[in-house]
């Protein structure tokens, strides 16, 4: 199957292109059959027809070919500035009259951002000048390699760093050992630090403790831009009471004890448990596919000696596990 030739202008002209095209200018024609591969030598205007042989393409000039290109240029220039004239013309009555009551030409409180590209290009501007970011990762794809927004992501957060700024991440506990995760850190240099939790809240990026970034629909294509003052102490004070209850992973990790054989991952599956939740909730609260969760479940009743769900239910209480579970969850 033929790949088609890509759309470009000639201050992109393709390698093939280039070649035929030097290949033209020293021979003095190249046959039709031989541009048929790279049909924007013609289109461009850098090759046209042999006028005593039709069969043959003899080149343009480079300088008549350069020429017809600056003048193009120069007229889309005029153009433009055509255009800023008509627009000066237009706007200056309307900018006499008494503006009191137009809406405020600072950035809205809340913007909606549509699009991974106009989300991930409203993060990007704002990290220009900031010094710190504070974010909340729940969903972190944690298998295969990382996408491309995640490296862009973290040539800007590099950046930052780089500038002196600080980085504070929260993940869920099943992140600990996340090999996209883990890759991310040993790559970044500078003062950046990440903790974990059972639970998080949403994704929630705070930059510059100025403006704040939430989705706005399940799929991430939509987004919040927050800059109202109230709603952004709110998710400060959310992000740094969540901080100190959660367990460091970067730049040192601690690993949480057990209890009596129990995990602390089975101690948080307990907790769920004995509210009543489902498997499935269980594993979308904690981070875990339900077959992995459900895993857990039959360790813990193992453990506990339980045969049967009311069983584990009542045995877990008695077991005091939630008690040593609510202590080390309230550890400075």
């Amino acid at each position: 199957m033929t790949t088609a030739h890509p759309d470009h202008g000639l201050e992109d002209l393709c390698p093939a292109g280039t070649e035929l095209y030097t290949s033209a200018l020293r021979e003095g024609r190249v046959h039709r059959e031989a541009a048929g591969s790279v049909p924007c030598l013609v289109d461009l205007g850098l090759l046209q027809p042999h006028v005593e042989d039709m069969q043959w393409l003899e080149p343009v000039a480079p300088a008549v070919a350069l020429h017809r290109l600056l003048r193009t240029a120069a007229e889309r220039i005029a153009d433009e500035r055509r255009r800023e004239e008509r627009l000066a013309t237009m706007f200056e009555p309307l900018l006499r009259i008494d503006g009191a009551r137009t809406a405020d030409a600072k950035a809205p409180a809340i913007s909606l951002l549509s699009g991974k590209d106009q989300i991930n290009a409203a993060i990007s501007e704002a990290m220009v000048d900031a010094s710190e970011v504070l974010a909340v990762q729940p969903y972190v794809s944690h298998v295969g390699p990382p996408p491309e927004n995640h490296v862009g992501a973290l040539s800007r957060d590099q950046e930052l760093l780089d500038r002196g700024g600080r980085i504070r991440t929260l993940y869920q506990h099943t992140l600990r050992h996340a090999p996209t995760v883990l890759a991310r850190y040993e790559r970044l240099r500078g003062d950046v630090e990440a903790r974990t939790l059972d639970e998080v809240i949403q994704l929630l990026i705070v930059v510059g403790r100025s403006v704040a970034f939430i989705p706005a629909s399940k799929d991430y294509t939509l987004a919040l831009e927050v800059r109202h003052p109230a709603l952004l102490e709110h998710f400060l004070t959310t992000f740094d009471r969540l901080w100190r209850l959660a367990t460091p992973m970067h730049p040192e990790a601690v690993q949480r004890p057990s209890h009596n054989g129990i995990t602390h991952r089975q101690q948080a599956i307990a907790a769920l448990l004995v509210e009543g939740h489902t498997d499935a909730t269980i594993a979308e609260r904690l981070g875990l596919n339900i077959r992995t969760a459900r895993v857990h479940i039959a360790k813990l009743a193992a453990t506990l000696g339980s045969e049967s769900r009311a069983q584990l239910g009542y045995l877990i209480g008695q077991s005091g596990i939630l008690s040593q579970e609510e202590r080390q969850d309230r550890a400075p």
